[in-house]
């Protein structure tokens, strides 16, 4: 087996992962991933003991125990470039022998469940309720750099979408995934359940208009109206089109639940978000 070469497997000067900084031992296969790195906070405050605090850049680790569960809460920071290195590492930490930086032969699958905010684009999504990601269509071009090894492409629902908006060729292809069925089932039974939208940036990308001018003005009319599966596009959020693709491919499960913390319809923003995403923590933690 070929090792892999330090310009491809990047390590810090004590041998963990160059971002996370983790070393295996020190990753739980229970891992929540949030954007904010403050929020590694609130998740770990719930733990019976905290075994590891690691800090590199915006991303914060913490692995601990929650009810005889080891669970690791990491912050990602925002955007599909920043969970392109973290659920690379994640993997890494897992299924790559750092020390003879080769391919492990025998696969850990990690439980990889992302906690973030989300603007709806329902007007009966109100701020502070939750919603799940069923499926993700990433308009952020990040999983066309990757062979889609596994097949988790939902082709048909990327297709749809495509045709329905009559998709404008100068930006990124739409690529469609679905969440992991099994924690859909354990983490999201009884959550609302829609067609999130992940996009490469906050305001034009969101449909968002400033001063710069939109080449498409009517995006935001036309998505609220899409459905597939009798799921509606329900949500635009940063993040979770590079977990699913990413994590999928790499053989572990994904999830990703957000708080609503905006209602495009509505032309709402919440004041304050903090206690119902500690509800939303806590239940996610009860049911890992």
């Amino acid at each position: 087996m070929a090792k892999l070469e330090a310009s491809e497997l990047t390590l810090a000067n004590d041998g963990s992962l160059y971002h996370i900084r983790l070393f295996p031992d020190e990753l739980a296969e229970n891992v929540i991933l949030v954007g904010d790195p403050q929020r590694v906070k609130d998740i770990s405050k719930y733990f019976s003991k905290i075994e590891v605090e690691k800090q590199n850049r915006e991303i914060y680790a913490h692995t601990g125990e929650y009810c005889g569960k080891r669970i690791t809460a990491i912050s990602t920071g925002m955007g599909v470039d920043n969970l392109d290195i973290v659920i690379t590492e994640l993997d890494a930490c897992k299924n790559i022998d750092l020390n003879k930086k080769e391919i492990k032969q025998t696969h850990t699958s990690l439980n990889l469940i992302r906690l973030g905010t989300t603007g709806a684009m329902q007007k009966d999504m109100d701020i502070n309720s939750y919603i799940c990601s069923e499926y993700v269509i990433g308009i952020d071009g990040m999983m066309w750099f990757y062979e889609d090894e596994k097949h988790t492409m939902e082709e048909e629902l990327q297709n749809n979408f495509i045709t329905y908006m009559d998709w404008n060729a100068l930006l990124p292809v739409p690529y469609a995934v679905k969440a992991s069925e099994g924690l859909l089932k354990q983490i999201a039974f009884d959550i609302k359940k829609g067609i999130t939208i992940t996009a490469p940036g906050f305001y034009g990308p969101q449909g968002r208009e400033l001063r710069l001018p939109l080449r498409d003005k009517t995006i935001n009319q036309k998505l609220p109206l899409f459905s597939y599966n009798d799921c509606n596009v329900t949500n635009y959020e940063m993040e979770t089109s590079a977990l699913y693709c990413l994590g999928k491919n790499l053989g572990h499960n994904v999830l990703t639940i957000c708080n609503v913390v905006a209602n495009r319809e509505q032309g709402t923003f919440a004041k304050d978000y903090h206690q119902s995403m500690n509800n939303l923590i806590q239940t996610v933690l009860d049911r890992i």
